[in-house]
């Protein structure tokens, strides 16, 4: 079972920063939306905010 938790918390990891790198891309090709770092930041605190909400109520209903 803990290998299972590693496993997933590994893989929302390299998600998570993925995800930040697509945003962080994708505004500076396109520089008229918005700064890239604060968009990427804006995506990072959004996942993290998002992966504390699934902690929890995981562990909630254990």
């Amino acid at each position: 079972m803990l290998t299972l938790v590693l496993l997933v918390a590994l893989l929302l990891t390299v998600v998570s920063v993925l995800a930040v790198a697509v945003l962080g891309y994708t505004v500076y090709r396109h520089p008229t939306l918005v700064a890239p770092l604060t968009v990427a930041l804006a995506g990072a605190a959004l996942l993290a905010t998002l992966t504390g909400l699934a902690v929890t109520s995981a562990a909630a209903a254990q």
